[in-house]
């Protein structure tokens, strides 16, 4: 009733109050288009994330992340790797930093240690679901932890020591929470080693085992006695106790068993001779052992428990490390990958850049052409965590150089260079000419760059950064949507002009084919007048010749050819930019052996369309201009690589005269405070041996004062002496002794001790000409230091004195020390089982089992308790062997098994 009232009310006020009425429609109207903007941004979304995967996938960017795996230490980097998941860029500033980590983990002059970091996301999400864990996967966070946190002071010390080079690695780790107090805990409460819980972890878990052990020894006394009497009174041959059914007990001859009155048969032996019992004066103490054993375990549990829960609520620390850490190890991946291909750092810029090229890419290689040289690739097993040396290209992987020389030739190198002002590219030519192929490199290295990749180039590339790439290639047919070629080919190009942007890059293939001709021509002049407007760059395939007249009226056209050889009729693979090609169907045709008959008819018809011969001519022209280009080229090539030459002398000698000073500033100072700690150090001493020397002085009398001088003064003698640098006493002497020969490396003291050649040595002065890199100059003898003569020659001077001044001569070394089998732990491998069989069965069993194992390792011998006679065949073999170091027998929480100690 209340609401029919509400409403009646609020349709009179509509009614009688216009201006309302009017505010309340506006209102609702606004609320519709926000909703409609919504759900259009919301759908355009997953539009765009559908056509980039269906470019990832037409552009096998999942093969080339396999290309990386062989160079992965994590299990967390294997798995996107293996996925197709390796993460790219979403801004341009993000890409950017991923090629700074890349440029950082090549320059490493020592491989990362990601031992011990496992993947533990599916751990954190039991425990933050409230689930207990066992004390490996707590042991496996433990370790992530520990791993993580030297991970990072490792990536401290490179940092320190390579001037900042490595600092984009380190600020992936910096400010992070490495959970040391957990980890604390963990190390607290567990032992990983031996997988057991520590006494430590809680008072209750202390108390308890502390009187269970009172309760073990306590109750293993009475049933030695009791199982003594038993034995005195013939009621069994041995006296023996042993533990059936969780419960201790002792054995005796079923003939006997009244020996025993108001005991409990817990088993019978398998002949049936044999009883094992309970005494009844033992009842309550075997009932307070199974109390506190389960006690114990619910304690354990309660621990458990407890580190879980803690795990739990950390867990979006744990998996920022972890994501963290697969940050890095991918960025080390990435630089494996290009030392091995000898790739370049591409130069990322905004499409906005008026720069004079827009794509400037020299002898780029498709990188997944490349993968028949992987050959190598394959054959090296996935490393395991902490298996870093990858990255210097070893474990097998050759560089790319080093491969054959008709492999390193494939595929063909090509350049791509266009301008700044052109929007759409049409690339013609013959079939199987290399059109699709060089498309796709254009759009795998512009993935490869947003990923952090480097480049397989000649030169550094330079490339702008595109928010989507959308490729249309490849036939779309669908007989489940009923879609032919043609209208699947439509469909995916009005998909990609729905979701194209300014900083997007399109790519399609044969546009407009798969229908009229004419019609096809049209339909694609309309979509590419239509892409220039739109997209910072689309670069299509075709082979219609009318397209590439829109370069005539348009300068954000341009043209494309593939290179084909008229003389050897096979397609070169070279790019010709602003040419047009034609497709050669009749001169491919007549290469692949079709019949003749056939090609001079179809010849004759194309010359009734093309009248006086106008195609001959042309393609004579066509061939005279490509083989002045040709030359051109060559010629440019001699001229870029002269100027490359000159350009590489030039920055050499500008890096070396900038840094020299700073180098030679920085070396001052390092040595002036190694100096002044040093001098520091000796000046403390010598206080100490005056002090001592005055304070002997004030209480011996005047016949001590001669030895208590001599005293001093030898304890100061020794102490200058410790730091006298022999060393380099030894080596200024030498190297007044020493004439360097041309063609020797020696150590440069102007240019901060970097190697150099020695080309010339003066006979008239003391100088030598000297080469650094490009660099020749003459240095006084005195300036340069050798690398292998002066350390000999100090070394043998060193071994001839038996000793170092200062410093102590061990003779002989330590002393061996004895092994260690390690912890006790009893596995099915390491475990021989001799119950049931007869004593010679048993000696031959145990003879083949000791003969199998390794050196210094444990053999779990159950031999059971019975009779005795299989144990005493077992005790008199392992003390007569030759191969066992020792055994040990039975105790009281492992009855019936010996363990032997295996030399």
């Amino acid at each position: 009733m209340e609401l029919k009232l509400s409403l009646s009310l609020s349709f009179t006020t509509l009614l009688h109050h216009p201006q309302q009425r009017f505010s309340l429609l506006h209102r609702h109207h606004n609320h519709r288009k926000l909703s409609c903007q919504l759900s259009l941004s919301s759908n355009s979304s997953q539009l765009s994330d559908e056509l980039q995967r269906q470019t990832l996938e037409t552009l096998e960017w999942n093969r080339l992340c396999n290309h990386l795996s062989p160079f992965i230490s994590t299990t967390m980097g294997l798995s996107l790797a293996q996925n197709g998941s390796i993460p790219m860029g979403r801004t341009l500033d993000e890409s950017q930093r991923l090629l700074a980590q890349t440029t950082a983990a090549l320059g490493l002059h020592t491989p990362l240690d990601f031992s011990g970091v496992d993947d533990v996301s599916g751990v954190v999400e039991m425990a933050a679901s409230g689930e207990m864990l066992s004390i490996g996967e707590l042991c496996s966070v433990k370790r992530t932890l520990r791993s993580a946190k030297r991970l990072f002071e490792q990536l401290l010390e490179i940092s320190s020591d390579d001037d900042g080079r490595s600092y984009p690695l380190l600020e992936i780790l910096q400010n992070c929470n490495f959970l040391v107090e957990l980890e604390q805990k963990m190390e607290y409460c567990v032992d990983c080693k031996l997988s057991i819980v520590l006494d430590r972890a809680s008072e209750d878990l202390e108390f308890i085992r502390s009187e269970r052990k009172k309760n073990m020894d306590a109750l293993d006394s009475l049933l030695r006695s009791v199982s003594h009497k038993v034995f005195q009174a013939g009621g069994i041959d041995k006296a023996v106790v042993t533990n059936r059914r969780s419960r201790m007990c002792v054995g005796i001859k079923a003939s006997h068993r009244s020996l025993l009155p108001g005991g409990v048969v817990l088993d019978i032996s398998s002949s049936g001779a044999t009883y094992f019992m309970e005494p009844k004066e033992a009842v309550d103490l075997n009932n307070m052992e199974v109390w506190l054993a389960n006690s114990e375990k619910d304690e354990e549990r309660a621990i458990l428990s407890m580190l879980a829960s803690e795990l739990g609520k950390s867990a979006a620390a744990v998996n920022d490390l972890l994501d963290r850490i697969r940050e890095i190890d991918l960025a080390v991946a990435r630089a494996g990958y290009a030392n091995w291909l000898e790739a370049k750092c591409p130069i990322l810029y905004s499409v906005t850049n008026d720069d004079a090229l827009l794509v400037d890419v020299e002898g780029i290689r498709h990188p997944l052409l490349l993968e028949p040289c992987l050959g190598s690739l394959k054959d090296v097993s996935v490393p395991k965590s902490g298996n870093s040396d990858n990255l210097n290209g070893e474990a097998g992987i050759k560089s790319f150089k080093e491969l054959p020389d008709e492999m390193y030739k494939f595929p063909v190198p090509i350049d791509i260079r266009i301008g700044h002002k052109t929007n759409v590219v049409i690339i013609s030519g013959p079939n199987a000419g290399g059109k699709t192929a060089s498309m796709k490199t254009l759009g795998l290295v512009s993935l490869m760059s947003k990923a952090g990749l480097y480049l397989p180039a000649k030169s550094i590339p330079k490339l702008p950064w595109f928010d989507l790439v959308l490729a249309d290639i490849g036939d779309h047919q669908s007989l489940e949507q009923s879609l032919s070629t043609f209208s699947g080919h439509i469909l995916r190009i009005g998909k990609i002009l729905e979701v194209a942007s300014k900083d997007s890059l399109v790519l399609i293939d044969e546009i407009g084919s798969g229908t009229d001709p004419s019609e096809g021509v049209a339909l694609s002049s309309s979509i590419l007048q239509y892409l220039k407007d739109r997209v910072s760059l689309a670069v299509v395939t075709t082979h219609y010749a009318d397209l590439s007249c829109l370069k005539d009226m348009d300068a954000r056209f341009e043209n494309a050819a593939m290179e084909f050889s008229l003389d050897t009729l096979q397609p070169t693979f070279q790019v010709l930019w602003g040419s047009s090609g034609e497709s050669n169907a009749l001169r491919i045709a007549r290469r692949i052996g079709f019949d003749d008959k056939i090609i001079d008819h179809a010849e004759s018809w194309l010359e009734r369309l093309m009248p006086e011969k106008q195609a001959q001519r042309k393609g004579l022209l066509y061939q005279s201009l490509l083989e002045e280009r040709n030359r051109m080229g060559e010629r440019a090539r001699l001229a870029a690589s002269l100027h490359s030459d000159v350009m590489d002398l030039y920055h050499e000698i500008e890096v070396e005269t900038q840094d020299l000073e700073w180098r030679e500033k920085a070396l001052i100072a390092k040595e002036t405070q190694q100096v002044e700690e040093e001098l520091d150090l000796v000046k403390s001493k010598l206080e100490a041996v005056v002090q001592e020397f005055e304070n002997q002085l004030i209480i011996a009398d005047i016949y001590q004062y001669g030895s208590l001088v001599k005293k001093a003064e030898s304890t100061i003698g020794t102490l200058v002496e410790s730091h006298r640098p022999m060393l380099d006493r030894v080596s200024e002497d030498l190297v007044v002794m020493h004439t360097p020969q041309p063609g020797e490396q020696v150590h440069v003291k102007r240019l901060g001790g970097k190697l150099a050649s020695v080309v010339e040595v003066s006979e008239d002065d003391e100088t030598v000409l000297i080469q650094h890199g490009k660099v020749r100059f003459r240095v006084d003898k005195s300036g340069i230091q050798p690398t292998e003569g002066i350390a000999a020659d100090a070394r043998s001077l060193v071994k001839k004195q038996g000793r170092m001044p200062g410093k102590l001569n061990y003779l002989g070394g330590k002393k061996d020390e004895e092994l260690s089998y390690g912890a006790a732990v009893q596995t099915s491998k390491n475990t021989l089982d001799l119950r049931g069989m007869r004593a010679e069965e048993a000696s031959h069993a145990l003879s083949m089992a000791i003969a199998a194992r390794e050196s210094h390792s444990l053999l779990f011998i159950i031999h059971g308790m019975g009779t005795g006679i299989l144990k005493e065949c077992v005790i008199e073999m392992l003390r007569n062997h030759p191969r066992i170091e020792k055994f040990e027998q039975e105790s009281p929480m492992n009855y019936g098994c010996t363990v032997a100690y295996i030399k």
